[in-house]
């Protein structure tokens, strides 16, 4: 769709701009999942950041979480679609697992651990939280929709 500018006859796009981020959610044997906590903010999260343009989804998060955790990981399947509409970020989120490497601290990660669900609920925000325990889950991907703070829709 495009807007027309009743003056100047020019045409201006109306299509939103979003940025696609993606997140792994690690998983070892024992069902404790690798999480970092963010040196910019404090919070508890899954390792992730940025797709870059030429990047496929799957490459952008083995990237992501080795930049963060100094883990290598496989990555099994896509686990969930989230839409933050307050920012317009929209974040693909898989469930991995490790295979290779160690954990270390980043730039992007002041500390990080294996967490049980339990531990992963306690410590992170629901925004996230809930990225992590869909990925436990079987069956198809979820689709949800926040506010950056609270689920909106699809919870």
């Amino acid at each position: 769709m495009l807007l027309y500018m009743s003056n100047t006859r020019q045409k201006t796009p109306s299509t939103p701009l979003h940025s696609v981020s993606v997140a792994g959610v690690v998983v070892r044997e024992d069902g404790r999942v690798l999480t970092i906590q963010r040196a910019d903010n404090g919070t508890w999260e899954p390792p992730g950041g940025v797709l870059e343009l030429t990047e496929a989804p799957e490459d952008g998060v083995r990237r992501e979480v080795y930049e963060e955790t100094g883990v290598k990981v496989q990555v099994d399947r896509l686990t969930g679609v989230y839409k933050n509409t307050s920012r317009g970020i929209v974040a693909l989120v898989f469930r991995c697992r490790p295979e290779g490497g160690h954990e270390q601290l980043s730039d992007e990660a002041t500390a990080v651990e294996w967490l049980t669900a339990d531990e992963v609920i306690s410590r992170m925000a629901e925004v996230y939280a809930i990225r992590v325990t869909d990925a436990l889950l079987d069956g198809a991907p979820r689709v949800r929709t926040h506010d950056g703070r609270k689920f909106t829709q699809g919870v």
